[in-house]
């Protein structure tokens, strides 16, 4: 299902315009879930941490078993080319993926040097920044490494995320937050999430059960740069009631401001004004 529009394929060493087929109905991938995809925007000509997003897709391939058959650096030039057919103000988010294609004499585990690539390109707009959510619990949790492979951006990891996501607009909220194996936040349904409690901020620490995003690492890295005291730590629910402040951290929208957590009311406050500034200023940095 395409998500955008004026979408572009990078397949089988050479680009295709649409949303072209590329996986087959034996693919070790199609059946047995062995996908892995990154996600990196291009907006206002600019395509910050594109490198650092496709250097994870190489990773999370290793971490699914799926032997890489490109290097990050060789993923994002051809990602570059790519983009050279949009106009240069267009709003793309750039897609690279693997999957396995063959099973080893098991047919479970991925055979070696067997894998397929494609990087798809689609126009998808930022989106506005006083675009807000809200957030409720969810019965479903996060899992562990020793039950899933929490560290790769893994396609097989997305089912529980939809079901966390439906449980919440069920409830009538936009997104869910989430906990993992010990009952303590991990993050919401589809991206990182940060508070702000008497304007020092507080994320989640990063204990194995939800990826650390790039995105998230961009914004400790400018707070802390301007001073802002930020703490990677434990946070139970209760923590988020007492905040003053939430918001949400992804490679889509960057920065999403929570308005609710169930019956909790947020202001859509200015650390998390300030925080989408310094973003979007050190992206246009050409840093």
């Amino acid at each position: 299902m395409a998500t955008g529009q004026n979408i572009r394929t990078y397949f089988d060493g050479t680009w295709h315009d649409g949303d072209v087929p590329i996986m087959r109905a034996a693919d070790h991938g199609s059946w047995l879930g062995t996908t892995v995809f990154d996600g990196a925007r291009q907006f206002d000509g600019v395509t910050p941490d594109l490198d650092a997003h496709c250097a994870r897709v190489v990773r999370s391939a290793r971490a699914l078993m799926i032997d890489p058959t490109l290097t990050g650096e060789e993923i994002a030039a051809i990602a570059r080319d790519g983009l050279r057919r949009y106009n240069a103000g267009a709003a793309v988010y750039i897609r690279p993926m693997f999957w396995a294609l063959d099973g080893d004499i098991s047919g479970i585990v991925p055979r070696p040097g067997a894998t397929g690539f494609a990087l798809c390109l689609e126009e998808i707009p930022m989106a506005d920044e006083t675009a807000t959510t809200t957030l409720t619990t969810t019965r479903f949790r996060r899992p562990v490494l020793d039950c899933a492979v929490t560290n790769a951006k893994a396609g097989c990891l997305y089912p529980n995320n939809a079901r966390m996501l439906a449980e919440a607009r069920s409830k009538g909220f936009g997104n869910a937050l989430v906990a993992d194996a010990m009952g303590n936040v991990a993050e919401s349904a589809t991206a990182n999430v940060f508070m702000v409690r008497d304007a020092e901020v507080f994320t989640p620490i990063a204990n194995g059960t939800f990826l650390s995003g790039i995105t998230r690492a961009r914004h400790i890295a400018n707070l802390r740069a301007e001073g802002v005291p930020v703490h990677e730590t434990v946070l139970t629910f209760d923590d988020f009631r007492a905040a003053d402040e939430v918001f949400l951290s992804g490679n889509m929208s960057k920065v999403t401001p929570v308005t609710a957590f169930d019956d909790t009311k947020y202001a859509h406050g200015p650390v998390t004004r300030r925080i989408r500034s310094l973003y979007m200023d050190w992206a246009h940095s050409g840093q």
